[in-house]
């Protein structure tokens, strides 16, 4: 019991040691993440970030290839967006050799993942509960009521992207309302804004029905 009892504050010492080092690595990740939005280097950003991410990307590059407008209409306003964009700048050779990653990739050196998203953005405090972590997102050096998700795999902490989509989703509806047109108008002229090109009905076909 006395061995047990000196060895305690040692436990203590090396569960917060090893605490520490994993804040220290998420917030790695985070910044490794913007720094490589900010300079447009898909393939990096890629790497930062988990497997709900990529599935999320495959998921939607399966709403490219497949869904018609029907499918489109009944989705979030952001993946709609997503859908549309995609369609509208992606060629169809493109669009067919993507996978989940690869279709990440191209978004980010397509500008489709805003620099803006992370520029201003930082983590703050740190949360880690075995090999899932939350940073509380600072916004223009103000605390916001949402979190970066991380998750551990195969030892290296990832950026969950999809965890923010939700905030992004009710940010985008507050835009669409705010100017006071039908959501499928706004969102054609918002796509028409970003791109230079006026959208076609083409985008709200299947890929694969071209």
């Amino acid at each position: 019991m006395k061995h047990a009892i000196s060895l305690f504050p040692v436990f203590l010492l090396f569960a917060w040691t090893c605490r520490g080092q994993d804040e220290a690595l998420v917030r790695k990740t985070f910044d490794h993440y913007k720094t490589s939005i900010l300079n447009d280097k898909g393939e990096e950003a890629a790497q930062c970030v988990d497997s709900r991410t990529i599935q999320y990307y495959n998921d939607l590059l399966t709403h490219v290839k497949t869904a018609d407008s029907a499918t489109v209409e009944k989705m979030s306003i952001l993946d709609k967006f997503m859908v549309l964009t995609i369609r509208h700048r992606a060629t169809q050779d493109e669009i067919l050799s993507f996978d989940g990653k690869g279709l990440l990739v191209y978004a980010i050196q397509k500008g489709m993942v805003g620099k803006n998203s992370v520029s201003n953005n930082t983590i703050g405090d740190i949360t880690i509960d075995g090999d899932f972590a939350k940073g509380q997102l600072i916004a223009n050096g103000q605390k916001m009521p949402a979190f970066f998700h991380f998750y551990k795999e195969t030892g290296i902490w990832k950026l969950d992207l999809t965890a923010l989509f939700p905030l992004a989703t009710i940010a985008f509806k507050g835009m669409a309302a705010d100017s006071e047109q039908p959501e499928n108008d706004f969102l054609l002229l918002l796509l028409e804004m970003v791109s230079g090109s006026k959208p076609g009905s083409e985008i709200w076909k299947p890929t694969k029905s071209k």
